[in-house]
């Protein structure tokens, strides 16, 4: 007897099963993401996720799952909170302050794909650039693993609290608290702020000119009196081990590193990271640092400088990323 029809049929399975995961992965990873702030992490959460989905899918029943979309995002998000612990123990022991990885946003696709690519670039780069900003993701680290994920739903994806409560089994009003909570939390620690990226563009091209160039009084000019750097170098490169703050502390730190840390051959571009205008350091075509500046409503001063040098947190941007808005990598300022 012919297996030749079973086998077509679990075969189309498999291509629908397929079809369905990858046309929805910029989603989940763009929800994953921004609950754990870690593309490796949030790779390893989508591989579990698509094998979780395959499993379902390949038993028969993916028929009877009325909206894919929320099933599979379900498993996501269940899978990243449960991945939380690992992540907490990894950070206990981590060297210096921890810092989300760097994720390039707003990349150009290469010209003459087919339109239908193309279409799906523009959605995936869309949803992608949902990532909320380093600065944002730094505050969102002080939240529980439960109000995060509340918070990253239905602040920046737009879940209603009933879907909410659905994905993570809770009761709509425990939802509802924790929302509150998270976004008291949010809200008392970065208000509802977001900086003109033209703005925020010009002021990191002047610092950065400032930097290499030794100006220490245009840098002063450029900082809040209480600004504060974050370096993370993992313990893989030489970074400072505690956040330092103060204007002066700054500054001269910020020059120093330029003068003596920086190889003779750096190649210094601007890319849109996490949604905000931002410096990628080059050595050759890998990438050494990334730098987010974060600036004062009022002011438009320099409050925060996010620093990510660990090599190993670097794997979301890459040589080959276009800038921001069109693709020119700006020349390191002389």
């Amino acid at each position: 007897m012919s297996h030749t029809p079973i086998r077509q049929h679990t075969a189309a399975a498999d291509d629908r099963a397929t079809e369905v995961f990858v046309s929805h992965r910029e989603l989940l990873f763009s929800v994953v993401y921004n609950m754990l702030g870690s593309v490796s992490d949030t790779e390893d959460v989508l591989q579990e996720t698509w094998l979780a989905w395959t499993r379902r899918s390949g038993k028969g029943a993916g028929a009877d799952i009325d909206n894919p979309r929320a099933y599979l995002v379900r498993i996501a998000v269940n899978q990243a909170l449960a991945r939380q612990a690992s992540i907490i123990r990894r950070r206990e022991t981590y060297v210096g302050p921890w810092l989300p990885e760097p994720l390039a946003t707003g990349v150009q696709q290469p010209a003459g794909r087919p339109q239908a690519a193309q279409a799906t670039d523009a959605a995936e780069s869309a949803l992608r650039n949902e990532s909320v900003s380093m600065a944002m993701l730094v505050v969102l680290e002080t939240l529980t693993p439960l109000e995060r994920a509340v918070f990253v739903l239905h602040e920046v994806f737009g879940y209603p609290h009933t879907e909410i409560a659905a994905i993570l089994e809770r009761s709509p009003s425990a939802i509802r608290q924790l929302a509150h909570r998270a976004r008291e939390h949010v809200q008392a620690r970065r208000p509802r702020y977001q900086a003109d990226r033209q703005l925020q563009r010009q002021v990191t091209e002047r610092f950065i000119a400032a930097a290499l160039g030794g100006d220490l009084a245009e840098l002063m000019r450029l900082l809040a009196p209480d600004v504060t750097l974050w370096t993370d170098g993992g313990g893989k490169v030489s970074a400072a081990l505690r956040p330092v703050s103060g204007q002066e502390k700054v500054a001269k730190l910020i020059t120093g590193y330029a003068a003596n840390r920086l190889p003779d051959s750096v190649d210094i571009r601007y890319r849109q990271v996490n949604g905000d205008p931002s410096v990628v350091v080059f050595s050759g075509d890998s990438p050494t640092a990334v730098m987010v500046v974060d600036l004062d409503a009022d002011s438009d001063k320099v409050t925060d400088i996010y620093l990510v040098a660990n090599p190993d947190k670097l794997s979301g941007v890459s040589a080959t990323e276009d800038g921001e808005g069109g693709g020119e990598d700006a020349p390191a300022a002389p």
